[in-house]
């Protein structure tokens, strides 16, 4: 009875160890395709600004105010500060006809999670995306006033830990922005001065801030704009 008892609990032990390396197993694959999944295979024509596990050719930007930045499961985490905290490019970047895109989501905080900067010819301007308070889209600045202000304001709705797909154009007389898909900005910006808040200085020519706000940013892509 005693040796039975003792098989049983035997059989049991090895049951029980069967599940966990099966739960373990199955658990890792949907780690590892979650991993295979964040990288996206960059389209034809794109040059990729990430590689998913570093900040090659990226600085740390010198606010003064920044969170700590890292990498981490093939995102750039941007940990919120006491004010601004991001990102600045230190490559060659170009001045007029490109695109930027990017995946960007808000882990912490209610303020804009995707402040880019960029170039317009000799001059600089930024795209804010869930500013002043969550909902505001627009370009600072256009004639010295903010996007929360000027004629470029759009109201959306942004969810925290939501990925949103944001693209950047810039040509020779009109900046554009999508945020998956729908066309937020559509400015003609001949006969308009262009400029950046003074936060946001340190992120020229090329760079990715947020206010107040953690958070993650991946598959960041730039090519030539295709003109007719």
């Amino acid at each position: 009875m005693y040796r039975t008892s003792n098989i049983l609990i035997q059989l049991c032990f090895a049951f029980t160890i069967l599940l966990i390396s099966c739960n373990s197993s199955t658990k890792q694959g949907k780690q590892t395709q979650q991993k295979t999944q964040i990288a996206a295979e960059v389209p034809r024509g794109w040059k990729s600004l990430f590689d998913g596990n570093s900040l090659s050719n990226w600085e740390i930007t010198s606010f003064g105010t920044e969170g700590p930045v890292m990498v981490s499961e093939g995102s750039i985490v941007i940990n919120y500060g006491d004010g601004c905290s991001g990102i600045t490019w230190m490559d060659t970047f170009p001045k007029m006809n490109y695109e930027v895109q990017l995946e960007a989501r808000k882990m912490v905080g209610n303020d804009f999670f995707c402040g880019m900067t960029f170039p317009v010819n000799d001059d600089f301007c930024s795209l804010i995306i869930g500013g002043w308070g969550g909902p505001v889209v627009g370009l600072s600045c256009i004639d010295g006033v903010d996007a929360s202000e000027n004629e470029t304001q759009v109201l959306k709705n942004f969810e925290k830990k939501i990925w949103y797909t944001i693209r950047l154009q810039v040509s020779e007389e009109e900046i554009k922005a999508w945020v998956d898909e729908e066309k937020l900005v559509d400015f003609n910006y001949t006969n308009h001065d262009l400029s950046i808040r003074p936060e946001v200085a340190l992120s020229k020519p090329f760079g990715i801030c947020t206010w107040l706000t953690t958070a993650e940013l991946r598959n960041i892509w730039l090519r030539d704009l295709e003109l007719d």
